[in-house]
């Protein structure tokens, strides 16, 4: 499977973006962007945004270290990759982009809805209230996208 990693900002020139947490809300997302990404004929753009309490922890951090910024994006990117490819398998049908960006999903997310042409999320991520039938990252993303969004339901 072929990846390409882009820089902190998130904004593609159209394609298919979508926000993955980890969850397995997102992971349907992410394949049902995918799927719309290959029915368009566009690339996908994955977009895993971390915040210092939210990135993945190097593999090799001591209990009681705290990992660099650089330590946190590279760990979070390398996982973001291995799911990708457990999503995805090894051939995906579609060019993927995995985005790392830090700072909040869904101001990430919101940001490139203004050069995508749709975004993508979950009805429900990791977040604490599972009550709630739509997400805060949801919720954000549908009340101030610049475009099309589509909610993935289970």
């Amino acid at each position: 499977m072929s990846v390409v990693f882009e820089g902190e900002k998130v904004r593609p020139q159209g394609g298919v973006v979508v926000g993955d947490d980890g969850s397995g809300s997102a992971g349907r997302a992410v394949l049902y962007a995918r799927d719309e990404a290959a029915r368009r004929g566009v690339d996908l753009h994955v977009v895993r945004a971390w915040t210092i309490t939210t990135a993945a922890r190097p593999a090799d951090a001591r209990p009681g270290y705290a990992p660099a910024m650089r330590e946190l994006e590279t760990a979070t990117r390398e996982a973001e990759t291995a799911r990708v490819a457990e999503l995805f398998g090894a051939d995906p049908g579609v060019a993927v982009h995995v985005h790392v960006p830090n700072g909040p999903a869904a101001q990430n997310l919101i940001e490139a809805s203004a050069t995508a042409d749709v975004v993508v999320v979950g009805s429900r991520g990791l977040g604490g209230f599972a009550t709630l039938v739509l997400g805060s990252v949801a919720d954000q993303v549908i009340r101030h996208a610049q475009g099309p969004v589509v909610v993935v339901r289970p």
